[in-house]
């Protein structure tokens, strides 16, 4: 069984560029607002939701994993 990840996005920061959605169409929507929401807030762990985390232009995406609560994205520095 491969990891989980609770996925969050920081709607402070979000500008709803939609590259998340562009990337990763199954783990996030936009809102009427454009803001940007994980379609799961938990879900398994996805190279599309990771490279959707990597590409967000303001960083407003982060992942956990869900069982520890360590940081997947962005790493710790």
């Amino acid at each position: 069984m491969g990891d989980r990840w609770r996925i969050e996005v920081d709607r402070g920061v979000c500008i709803g560029s939609g590259m998340c959605v562009s990337t990763a169409p199954g783990g996030f929507r936009l809102d009427g607002a454009r803001q940007a929401h994980p379609v799961e807030t938990e879900a398994d762990a996805s190279e599309a939701v990771l490279a959707a985390a990597e590409g967000c232009p303001v960083e407003a995406i982060a992942i956990r994993l869900s069982e520890t609560g360590e940081q997947v994205f962005p790493p710790d520095e």
